[in-house]
């Protein structure tokens, strides 16, 4: 199994991210579009993976019951998206908040170039996203009648209790919360990555990969994509729900979700995505490419 030294590790990153820097937007979108779907796919697959684990009336996702199994089932499937991702050559935003800064530091482009790569990625993956809880939404997650009538399936059940416990961040404390796990989430997302650039064959990029992504979902760590998709999935859902397609039960398990009241999309924004996404580039860039940069700067420029 061929695998390379640190120094060419953070050498190839930099190499990658002058190359995605300078793809034009609309394959930045493109590409941050497939990404954007490809985590949604890990994302719906942990969901259906971890129902009926915990309690189906818990007060939060996670609930109490089995919380331990149900995290390590949630974070061994969900992997899937980023592999797809790191070996289809899609674009993620959270991985680019390392990679490209990495580009500035070795081959001192521009950070406007920098910034111009997340932006256009980011929607790209917030599309994407969206148009796959849209899927599951209207797919597995809910079940339909020759009527017309939609009910939410158990699946969709959970995916209402998973997205209501990802916009329960209210208040400065919590919001604090939400920004460390952001943090530590893409600190581990961008060793996955760095990982995967080690190795050249298929099976070492998929356990490159595969370890540290499963660490951040099991940990319980925020992913401001994998969340795109989460939090979609369960305000699509849920809008099923109140239009009659919950049962007494189930509307009554629901209620107790912890978040439940702030699942819209003012929530997904406000009690998550924006201090996710801020926590996200912090873990990349400080604690992933700052850190590698300065500690390998000396053999790189010995390289050229």
């Amino acid at each position: 199994m061929v695998f390379h030294p640190p120094v060419a590790i953070v050498a190839k990153a930099g190499d990658a991210g002058k190359y995605k820097v300078g793809l034009p937007a609309w394959n930045m979108i493109l590409r941050g579009f497939m990404s954007g779907a490809y985590i949604a796919m890990g994302g719906a697959l942990a969901t259906i993976c971890t129902t009926g684990i915990v309690a189906s009336d818990a007060a939060q996702a996670f609930g109490t019951a089995s919380a331990g199994f149900n995290a390590l089932i949630l974070g061994a499937v969900f992997p899937v998206g980023l592999i797809i991702t790191v070996l289809t050559g899609a674009e993620l935003f959270t991985g680019d908040a390392m990679l490209a800064p990495m580009a500035a530091f070795i081959h001192k482009i521009s950070w406007a170039a920098v910034l111009n790569l997340w932006v256009w990625v980011y929607i790209g993956n917030l599309i994407g996203s969206i148009v796959y809880a849209y899927i599951m939404a209207y797919g597995p997650l809910s079940a339909w009648n020759a009527a017309g009538a939609g009910t939410v399936t158990a699946f969709g059940m959970r995916a209402i209790g998973i997205a209501s416990f990802k916009v329960q961040y209210v208040g400065a404390a919590a919001l604090w919360s939400a920004f460390l796990k952001g943090v530590g989430c893409n600190w581990l997302v961008n060793l996955a990555i760095l990982l995967g650039i080690c190795a050249d064959d298929l099976i070492g990029k998929f356990f490159g990969i595969w370890f540290p992504i499963m660490a951040f979902v099991s940990t319980g760590f925020e992913h401001s994509i994998a969340n795109q998709y989460f939090i979609s999935a369960g305000i699509f859902t849920n809008g099923i729900g109140t239009a009659g397609g919950f049962s007494e039960a189930q509307a009554a398990a629901a209620a107790k979700y912890l978040g439940y009241a702030n699942l819209n999309w003012v929530g997904f924004w406000m009690n998550n995505m924006i201090v996710v996404t801020i926590g996200n580039i912090v873990g990349a860039l400080f604690f992933v490419g700052v850190i590698y940069w300065v500690a390998f700067r000396k053999e790189i420029a010995a390289l050229k």
